[in-house]
């Protein structure tokens, strides 16, 4: 997932860049060129992307990252028209206040790791800069949070760590096989062998289908397809497999991606169509979506089931 989300964000930037007719990430090439060209020193003063991108997932709520992944997907389909004339309005101090609160508000945690913890790493770099005078080429959204960061003496070892894992998830990882497995055993010696064998069909007609049709969504190779309807009612069954992972392994061997498909990737992924033609882009899309309609399936199915069984 993580890996996708850099994909589509910086597809979303591609998108963005062709409507202005400029390239991503041009200014900091141009700085690092002048920086070559007065042989002055060259800070690369932001914190890792991985590291952002770890801290933000693991920050998020399972509902939060559903509405994450969500806004994610539809972001690949965002048509809107963006001129020079609306970027340099968005830059204004209200616009941009605007804009940070409008995050703020629908994702917290998402704005402080990705902005707020951020402007702090960046102050902190650029205040310890050497040299009397430095130059730093950042993102609009960043200066007001700088500008209040960059007296402080702040340790950045904390904004390095990867969040620790929460009770609930593990809870939920393990908890719910074991709910279900013991619900169908309840069915048995409430309702006998019968009502037992329509819960397992249940859950493997109800699991299956969804991560089948996560695959389908992904156009995944017919197998594969078959693949993520037998697989998702077992490993939703096992916390130490995802349903995603076995339909994504079937992708890769049926459909191998090439060194010239690896190469294409950024080109790919400016368009939408690119997301599902390229190989290695839609096999991230199938395991994606697999595991999502996997999770989507044990809700459903483990809902049916424990309907029938205490009802």
């Amino acid at each position: 997932m993580l890996l996708l989300s850099s994909l589509i964000m910086s597809s979303f930037q591609r998108r963005i860049a062709q409507q202005l007719g400029v390239t991503p990430g041009a200014e900091m090439v141009e700085g690092i060129r002048l920086a070559e060209k007065r042989q002055a020193a060259l800070v690369l003063a932001d914190r890792d992307i991985q590291i952002t991108l770890r801290r933000t997932w693991g920050n998020l709520g399972f509902w939060s990252k559903l509405k994450m992944a969500g806004q994610l997907m539809m972001s690949l389909f965002f048509v809107g028209k963006i001129d020079a004339e609306t970027v340099e309005e968005i830059k204004q101090e209200e616009q941009l206040a605007d804009v940070l609160g409008l995050l703020a508000k629908e994702f917290p945690t998402v704005k402080g790791t990705l902005i707020d913890e951020r402007d702090i790493y960046l102050s902190q770099n650029i205040r310890s800069a050497e040299g009397k005078t430095v130059v730093a080429i950042l993102g609009a959204g960043h200066v007001p949070g700088i500008l209040q960061e960059i007296q402080k003496d702040t340790p950045l070892g904390p904004l390095e760590q990867q969040p620790k894992p929460s009770f609930w998830p593990q809870l939920l990882k393990w908890g719910i096989p074991v709910a279900i497995v013991g619900l169908i055993v309840y069915g048995f010696f409430k309702g006998g062998a019968q009502h037992s064998l329509e819960s397992v069909a249940i859950w493997v007609l109800v699991n299956g289908t969804f991560s089948a049709l996560g695959a389908l969504l992904a156009l995944a190779h017919p197998l594969t397809i078959l693949t993520a309807f037998v697989a998702a009612p077992l490993t939703s069954l096992n916390p130490m497999i995802a349903a995603g992972w076995v339909s994504g392994l079937a992708q890769a061997v049926l459909k191998k991606p090439t060194v010239e498909d690896l190469e294409n990737l950024s080109e790919s992924i400016s368009t939408v169509k690119g997301f599902w033609t390229n190989p290695v882009s839609r096999i991230l899309l199938v395991v994606v979506l697999s595991n999502l309609g996997s999770t989507l399936g044990t809700i459903i199915g483990g809902s049916w089931i424990a309907g029938r069984s205490l009802g």
